[in-house]
């Protein structure tokens, strides 16, 4: 036998694409000929291959060999071929039968010693193999787990390639997933931590029950930074759809946990201020690799030190924070990953940031306006919630020592507003297209919007920043148990918006 052929996947982006391994043997010099628009690594693979094949005991045939990727034309990146590869090319010198892996997807990386070791990406692989109508998977020990979340597949595990030899001539079984343990405890920040900030609890509070984005002001030490990790504690858990899209971007990434479960929690991430443009948002040579936009999907970005972050870095964000998915084109193809976040941004009012507050700023007020500047005006309209937080006084601080209201009490009214939501639009508040808001029956009369009219007409409101006002007034309505807001609502959502609520103390 020459010719032979097994199954593999390729990923562009988080879309799978089952890809036939293809190879051939034929009279010539010695070579190994890769076609199929393989990148370096995959290049590579010929080494890898050879010395794990050689390792494994068997014998490397000393002829000319063509190894295909099918779809020729679509771009092939990473290790994940190396078995696919390297079983196919025993196969078409007629060292392997290959029966046993009719209709069988094969992936993992080789080491030189003949070990399958793991591969990012193969939750979104086996996800799409199912897609294809494959039924059966073979993946390395270390992506055992993540595999068996797809359902309707019979997965097995392989730790070298001497063992899918062994099984392919059926002197030996394959190895069967380790078995899921109990889910560990979800454990976090509790905003029970957090002393006083009583606007800043209920602007969180906004912002989870409507997805909407939130922007933090205030000295060091006031609680911006506290406030936002437990957001992520107030939110709803993720269904399956969004689990398995989260977790999937996660496994491309390759900081997916062993555990082998779903990611149920919403996702932070909380990136430095100094973080690139690609880091931020997603780049990379070749094809694009998810950034930490995309690995917050479904859940919270968190940019502490804004404006320190650099400007082209901020206006990134842009396009994003609107569409929900970040398009990155590069020299070897466009990818396309999901984003939708709820961003909250946090920000020093100076650039001195005495913790005392402004009274003993030292900051020119030139220095202050060029500091604030840095975020640029399109970024911070697309911010619906905007929070100046106060210094903490030594009384809010002794009291501190009572129980505060924690995650999990805020997180039952974020759930009921959230489903009020739900049953309205079919989606959370902030995702509403505005022209809904503005035709009936959802259209608020003109007495209750009359202050949202002469904010726009006085020019401090655009037609964007009206829509999210209306956003907020029917998130706000919803977390007071409203069928529909009332002026009252709306001017506290104008209030929120600008930066101030008249309602901090509720």
């Amino acid at each position: 036998m020459s010719y032979a052929r097994v199954f593999c996947v390729g990923l562009i982006g988080v879309a799978g694409h089952v890809v036939e391994v293809e190879a051939d043997l034929s009279a010539g010099l010695p070579a190994v000929l890769l076609t199929g628009l393989p990148d370096t690594a995959l290049h590579e693979a010929r080494d890898r291959v050879r010395a794990a094949v050689v390792n494994s005991g068997e014998t490397w045939p000393n002829r000319r060999m063509t190894v295909n990727l099918l779809p020729a034309a679509l771009p092939k990146h990473g290790s994940s071929f190396d078995l696919a590869i390297a079983t196919a090319m025993l196969a078409s010198a007629g060292e392997l039968p290959l029966a046993a892996l009719d209709g069988v997807v094969l992936l993992g990386e080789l080491g030189l010693d003949g070990t399958v070791r793991p591969v990012r990406g193969v939750l979104p692989m086996v996800a799409a193999a199912a897609q294809a109508g494959l039924t059966r998977v073979i993946v390395p020990l270390g992506n055992a787990g993540e595999a068996t979340i797809v359902p309707g597949l019979t997965v097995r595990a392989v730790d070298s390639l001497r063992g899918l030899i062994n099984f392919v001539r059926g002197t030996a079984p394959l190895l069967d997933p380790p078995p899921l343990g109990s889910p560990p405890a979800e454990t976090g920040p509790d905003l029970a931590d957090v002393a006083g900030q009583e606007l800043g609890r209920y602007g969180l509070e906004v912002a989870a029950a409507g997805g909407h984005h939130l922007a933090l002001f205030g000295p060091p030490g006031s609680g911006k930074t506290m406030l936002a990790e437990r957001l992520p504690s107030i939110l709803p858990e993720l269904d399956d759809a969004a689990a398995l899209e989260v977790t999937a971007l996660h496994s491309i990434a390759g900081v997916l946990p062993s555990s082998g479960r779903l990611i149920r929690r919403p996702p932070f991430q909380a990136p430095h201020h100094t973080a690139s443009s690609a880091a931020l948002v997603g780049g990379g040579s070749g094809l694009a690799q998810p950034g930490a936009l995309s690995l917050a999907h479904r859940g919270v970005l968190f940019l502490d030190e804004a404006p320190e972050i650099a400007r082209a870095s901020l206006q990134a964000l842009r396009q994003p924070l609107e569409s929900g998915r970040i398009v990155l084109a590069r020299a070897r193809g466009t990818t396309e990953f999901p984003a939708q976040v709820q961003l909250v941004i946090a920000a020093n009012p100076c650039p001195c940031a005495s913790s005392a507050g402004d009274q003993y700023c030292t900051c020119a007020p030139t220095a202050r306006r060029r500091y604030m500047s840095r975020l640029s005006g399109p970024l911070l309209d697309r911010i619906d919630i905007r929070v100046t937080l106060r210094p903490l006084t030594a009384a809010q601080l002794i009291t501190a020592a009572e129980p505060a209201i924690p995650s999990a009490e805020v997180a039952k009214r974020v759930a009921q507003a959230r489903e009020a939501a739900v049953a309205r639009w079919k989606r959370v508040n902030a995702a509403v297209p505005g022209p809904d808001l503005r035709r009936e029956p959802w259209r608020l009369p003109a007495t209750d919007t009359a202050g949202l009219h002469a904010s726009v007409d006085r020019g401090v409101l655009s037609a964007r920043g009206f829509d999210r006002v209306l956003r907020l007034a029917w998130t706000i309505s919803d977390l007071d148990g409203r069928e529909r807001p009332g002026r009252g609502e709306v001017d506290e959502a104008l209030q929120l918006r600008m930066g101030e609520s008249r309602d901090a103390g509720r």
